[in-house]
């Protein structure tokens, strides 16, 4: 067996105690506004957030940086890095990212050493940059010998998955429902790959406002159930 199909198994698992499950990524909001209420409203969200959100955020990311690992160029890491701080206005994604980014490196870390991994790690330490999830998963995945369409496969597929389960507890879903979104956006998270593979640069951020905006309300929910 492929120890690169093991590594991207590891790295995508949804179980992986990094802390995921604790944030929604601003679905909370969408729920409690009676927004997304339903297995149809759930998948537009799940299929809105991959195409119109992370492929041009997280995802791209991953896949700058994943280029930049391959040229061992440290100085665009940490630029990328910035570049995720930038692009997450709402202060909760901007912990979510930095807090998930901390466990994945706290658990990959003793196991996968690497130049490039403790230049970006003595970054976060010196606090010249904040250090995030998707920059530290293209890091992890390189080191790893996972290809980079491999890598964005699970990167999206896990998304995804964050976001079905979320939806199947807040609505409430039924499981088979939850998997029925996940089967009908196999497709997409397979064209967004090829998209993402080599990203425009200039279109990083290109987000649509209001995921923002809805993770910006969740901060003055009444009662909430995730941290994001």
């Amino acid at each position: 067996m492929n120890n690169s199909l093991l590594s991207l198994l590891h790295l995508t698992d949804p179980n992986l105690p990094i802390g995921g499950f604790s944030h929604s990524a601003g679905l909370e909001t969408y729920v409690q506004k009676g927004l997304i209420h339903d297995t149809a409203s759930a998948k537009e969200f799940v299929v809105q957030m991959l195409s119109q959100n992370l492929r041009y955020t997280d995802a791209a990311l991953v896949s700058l940086v994943y280029n930049a690992a391959d040229n061992h160029n440290l100085k665009e890491i940490l630029s990328l890095d910035d570049q995720c701080t930038a692009v997450k206005l709402p202060k909760e994604m901007r912990q979510a990212s930095h807090k998930l980014g901390l466990r994945l490196m706290k658990i990959f870390q003793p196991f996968n050493k690497s130049e490039l991994i403790d230049g970006y790690a003595l970054a976060i330490k010196n606090q010249e940059i904040v250090g995030h999830y998707c920059i530290a998963f293209a890091l992890y995945a390189h080191s790893l010998n996972i290809k980079k369409e491999d890598a964005l496969s699970g990167f999206y597929y896990n998304a995804a998955v964050g976001y079905v389960t979320n939806a199947v507890k807040l609505i409430p879903l039924s499981q088979q429902s939850g998997q029925e979104i996940l089967f009908s956006i196999q497709d997409l998270i397979a064209e967004l790959v090829q998209q993402t593979v080599d990203p425009d640069e200039d279109l990083i951020g290109m987000c649509c406002s209001g995921f923002d905006i809805r993770s910006m309300q969740h901060e003055q929910l009444y009662s909430r159930l995730y941290m994001s």
